[in-house]
């Protein structure tokens, strides 16, 4: 301490000012402004040894409590804990705006009732603001020194009268640095300090103990929305979507609320005008509330103090158009990047809690992140755009390979990120990387057979594309293509075929007719053709593609391998097994030789060949090889990958078609359970399964739980896929025969009717499912001895599948045999 001036006379009236602003609501009385002082003689009395000083009943100066306060019993609770004993010190610390103040204060008032005195507040947010306080402390303990003694001298008897008594309550809000208060609490021996700080390192050097406070729940903070804006009676229109938007932030929240009392909006308009002008709401306040007290200005507090740390407001800036969801700090690493400098920012930005690092995550409040990209001032030298350019190049620089399945951890970790900034940025800003981005991403969609999202991302990427490289630049027809093969996948057949026939015209003219892309393209549309039950046009088309690839690629080139696979693929769903199965047992022949035993398409070629078999109804040679295929795939690709399910489920259905259905349910059994753990309840294949599981448990004779499962097949076919996704039609074909199967043809009859117009509107009058289901519909009729409806569909069902089928496709002939069982 330094050495005091000592006191003499003065002829001038005794006044001090003792005037500041509390954080929060209500007045504090303690000086906060240059004063002027001046100096009175003290009687002997006012210099007593401070610990003969007794404070004044209710020596109290909490600001005023907020009307509205919804409930902290948690945190209430710890502070009770951290604070209990002869000396506590509890710091609590958090994001600007989260409530800290008013934590403190809610607590601070109830000591008071409960008989706790002196209860002190003091601002605490400059070294000068905590003198003033305690100054004015010193002249709320012996009103007589008010008007004799100086600001250190005052600060320093409040010190020592602290230090000399226990059973007070002493209030530092917002605090900027340990080091500010360290003296004090080094001081105190007795008494209880609770501190607020935006600050979250180097609190555990002064022994105290930490609650960080985090944002309210859902209903909290609809709770606090609708007391402030509708006093007491929420607004449903919105509220949730509101509060989700602002992150549960009381302070946003509360900033929100008071706008909406006064302007009389629902909680969805208010909402509209956030998401329209973010920097304005976000800067806003209603009539007669502290123009200061803003999310935008509260924060602004926080970055001034990491103005020596530029690289915190670079990566601030990057970090702002992510997800709010945990993002993994390897991905802030690469190597144009200096980690060491990266490193310091993310402490310093954890110290401030503008992020959360949890583990190897980074978590930043969602709020934060609408704020940095809103405003374009906050960080001299850190621009938004470059802040946008950087996250995107450090998402694409992360994403793993899209078909391998041991990085999809990987993948779902960033698609929330990948999402937020789908999201955030604008298409026009889309850039080269931009698109590279967002057409991997839909990719991996598809791989996970989330067809809407990969159209969203694959329509995205094109738009960027075509913007930035032309429309008939490779990438940006590789990109059209790749949008085709998601419209086939989703089943729409009506936009992938014409954007396959115009991507392969594109690529002819500017690649030539030769290059690999426009071979791939080839491949692609006659797969499309297949898909829509065109074989008339696939075959001839497989086979040109066939012959070019060979000719152009050498008939030993993966590519070439491929054809020769989809040709065979082709002939069997034509029913043409004589020239399928040759050309099947060929292509496998070849890729064990070019490729190996154990590639994933020699696999492949192995599964394809055993479904062949079982097509010809040669079950001797096809159960064998898939117990092969499944064999090797479980050694060569893993128990869990998705081509190592799919033979389970075809070793099934073969064990099903063999008529061994105790084999058959248990192994369909576990794959379903297997699909829905490693690709999800909703996936494709997953609902394949437990497509395939109901028609088992149907075949066994369980119609109880083939009805409910196809039932629920269909409820999830229809969410996820949509009402008229090929996977969707059969699955309500299906039902209507566990209906049938059950007897009740009042139900069965009236969806196979649905299914069969459905089809033929989708799919057209001639494809081979369509015409399986009006077999089914016949069948229906019959079953219900109403000849007259089944004979004449059973005989157009019949001239139609000789026709586009031919008469040795084992459609053809079933439709005969149950047109000749009639008699």
């Amino acid at each position: 301490m330094s050495e005091q001036e000592e006191m003499g006379p003065s002829t001038a009236s005794p006044v001090i000012n003792l005037m500041a602003t509390a954080s929060g609501q209500g007045r504090v009385y303690q000086a906060g402004r240059d004063q002027t002082f001046h100096q009175a003689i003290l009687q002997a009395e006012a210099l007593r040894p401070v610990d003969q000083v007794v404070a004044p009943p209710h020596l109290v100066n909490v600001p005023a409590q907020a009307q509205v306060f919804v409930s902290r019993d948690r945190e209430l609770a710890a502070l009770d804990q951290g604070l209990a004993g002869t000396r506590a010190v509890v710091v609590v610390h958090g994001l600007g705006g989260i409530g800290k103040s008013t934590l403190a204060a809610r607590y601070a008032a109830a000591r008071a009732q409960a008989g706790i005195n002196p209860v002190w507040w003091i601002t605490a947010d400059t070294p000068g603001a905590i003198e003033a306080g305690l100054a004015a402390l010193a002249a709320g303990l012996q009103p007589e020194l008010r008007a004799a003694a100086p600001l250190p001298v005052l600060a320093e008897r409040a010190t020592a009268w602290l230090a000399a008594h226990a059973g007070w309550l002493l209030v530092l809000d917002d605090v900027a640095d340990p080091g500010d208060v360290r003296p004090l609490l080094e001081r105190i021996s007795a008494g209880q300090v609770l501190v607020t700080s935006r600050l979250a390192e180097g609190w555990h050097r002064l022994g105290a103990n930490e609650l960080r406070l985090d944002v309210l729940d859902e209903q909290e903070a609809i709770e606090l929305l609708a007391g402030i804006s509708a006093d007491g009676q929420p607004s449903a229109d919105g509220a949730a979507e509101l509060v989700r938007e602002l992150g549960y932030l009381p302070l946003a929240v509360k900033q929100a609320a008071a706008y909406l009392h006064q302007a009389r909006l629902s909680p969805r308009a208010y909402l509209g005008l956030l998401r329209e002008q973010p920097a304005v709401m976000y800067d806003r306040t209603a009539r007669g509330a502290d123009a200061e007290r803003t999310i935008a200005r509260i924060w602004r507090l926080t970055l001034d103090r990491l103005a020596d740390t530029p690289s915190a407001g670079q990566l601030l800036r990057v970090l702002a158009w992510y997800g709010a969801e945990p993002l993994p700090r390897t991905l802030l690493d690469s190597p144009d990047t200096d980690t060491p400098d990266v490193r310091h920012a993310l402490d310093e930005l954890a110290a401030y809690n503008m992020i959360t690092l949890d583990g190897a995550a980074v978590i930043v409040h969602p709020l934060v992140q609408a704020v940095v990209r809103s405003f374009p001032d906050l960080f001299p030298g850190a621009d938004i755009t470059n802040g946008l350019r950087r996250a995107t190049e450090l998402l694409d620089k992360a994403i793993p390979p899209v078909y391998a399945p041991v990085q999809w951890p990987i993948w779902r970790m960033l698609v929330p990120h990948i999402a937020a900034l789908a999201q955030h940025a604008q298409p026009e800003t889309d850039s080269n990387i931009t698109a590279h981005l967002f057409n991997q991403t839909g990719l991996f969609f598809m791989s996970q057979g989330a067809f809407a999202l990969s159209i969203r991302y694959h329509q995205r990427a094109l738009t960027a594309y075509a913007r930035i490289l032309t429309s008939d630049h490779p990438d940006t027809l590789t990109s059209r293509n790749n949008l085709a093969s998601a419209y086939q996948s989703a089943g729409d057949l009506g936009r992938a075929i014409p954007l396959f026939e115009a991507t392969l015209a594109e690529r002819e003219r500017v690649l030539g007719a030769d290059h690999p892309d426009a071979l791939a393209s080839r491949n692609n549309l006659a797969s499309a053709y297949q898909s829509a039950g065109d074989l008339g046009r696939a075959i001839p088309l497989f086979e040109a593609t066939l012959a070019e690839r060979e000719r152009v690629l050498g008939a030993d080139h993966p590519g070439t391998l491929t054809s020769r696979n989809n040709l065979a693929y082709a002939y069997e769903s034509a029913g043409d097994l004589g020239r399928a199965i040759p050309l099947f047992e060929a292509t496998l022949a070849e890729r064990e030789r070019v490729l190996g035993a154990d590639h994933p398409d020699t696999l492949a070629s192995r599964n394809n060949l055993a479904s062949a078999y079982q097509s010809a109804g040669d079950l001797g040679r096809a159960i064998p090889l898939y117990e092969q295929t499944l064999a090797e795939r479980e050694r060569v690709l893993g128990a869990d990958h998705p081509d190592t399910l799919t033979s389970r489920n075809n070793l099934a259905y073969a064990y099903e078609s063999a008529g061994d259905l105790r084999r058959a349910i248990p192994l369909y059994e576990r794959t379903l359970a297997e699909r829905e753990r490693v690709l999800g309840a909703d996936h494709p294949d997953t609902l394949t399964s437990r497509n395939n599981l109901a028609y088992a448990y149907r075949a066994a004779g369980d119609l109880g739980r083939a009805i409910s499962l196809s039932e629920r097949t269909l409820e999830d076919c229809e969410r996820v896929l949509g009402i008229d996704h090929p996977d969707t039609l059969a699955s309500r074909n299906n039902l209507a025969g566990a209906y049938r199967s059950a007897g009740d043809l009042g139900r069965a009859i009236p969806l196979y009717e649905q299914t069969l117009a459905d089809m033929e509107r989708v799919l057209g009058a001639g494809h081979p499912s369509t015409l399986t289901s009006r077999n089914n519909l016949a069948g229906a009729y019959m079953s219900a001895g109403d000849l007259g409806r089944a004979i004449p569909l059973y005989e157009q069902t019949l001239a139609d599948a000789e026709r586009v089928l031919g008469l040795d496709h084992p459609l053809t002939k079933a439709v005969q045999a149950n047109l000749s069982s009639i008699g």
